[in-house]
């Protein structure tokens, strides 16, 4: 940091700390101050309920009439099955998509959801239709994407009991994300649920996939009995 300053003083003879003092914002919709903000909430939400212990949207980018949002799922394994079902207009109004086994373990890696939501937004889609995922969005992302699910589907978070036709419930302005099914169905659900067999059988991901912990604690490895316990952070 010192020579920083020093460079500072040489190039304009005064430290960083003096030349920020001297600034002045010259446009205030460009660099607005807090009585000026653009939201009165961060760009980022939250979200909790029976589908996940914790998940991410990017709720500055969500029209406000998607900020609550009831429909009904409509669950796919692939992004190429998701956009196929575009390509064939099968996503309708009110529709949510559910994309499982996306995440740290189950992809396994958590790749970037990038086709799935330009494809929803693409076709018109962004302002009607939720996505929800436990893989990953970037930051251009737009419209009601719901990533970072945890626990992720492939540790058996909840995620992964999500069938054809279930009500879904998002309310981003209270942080809830819900799952419309009985409880009673649920532990049916789960009481036969099986993994799926891995995507990956030989490499170094297969490693990474038995002892990743949960996107929540930063997908970095851990012992393989902690994945369980760390889907559930």
């Amino acid at each position: 940091m010192a020579d920083i300053e020093k460079i500072a003083e040489e190039l304009s003879e005064l430290t960083i700390l003096e030349a920020a003092e001297e600034g002045r914002v010259i446009d205030e919709e460009v660099i607005r101050g807090l009585e000026n903000a653009h939201y009165k909430e961060g760009g980022i939400a939250v979200l909790r309920g029976n589908i996940a212990h914790s998940a991410v949207v990017k709720q500055t980018a969500v029209s406000p009439d998607m900020l609550r949002h009831a429909g009904t799922a409509k669950v796919f394994y692939s992004e190429s099955e998701l956009l196929d079902a575009i390509e064939q207009r099968r996503i309708k109004e009110n529709d949510v998509v559910v994309l499982p086994f996306q995440g740290p373990a189950g992809a396994p890696g958590m790749p970037e959801m990038l086709l799935a939501t330009a494809a929803i937004s693409g076709a018109g889609l962004d302002d009607r239709v939720a996505l929800i995922t436990d893989g990953r969005f970037s930051g251009a992302t737009r419209g009601a994407a719901i990533g970072h699910v945890g626990p992720e589907a492939a540790v058996g978070g909840t995620i992964a009991q999500v069938e054809d036709g279930d009500p879904i419930t998002i309310d981003i302005p209270n942080r809830m994300l819900n799952l419309d099914v009985d409880e009673k169905t649920l532990a049916a659900r789960e009481a036969v649920w099986k993994p799926p067999c891995p995507r990956v059988k030989a490499g170094f991901l297969v490693r990474y996939a038995s002892q990743v912990r949960s996107a929540a604690e930063g997908a970095v490895l851990g012992s393989p009995a902690s994945l369980r316990e760390s889907g559930s952070s």
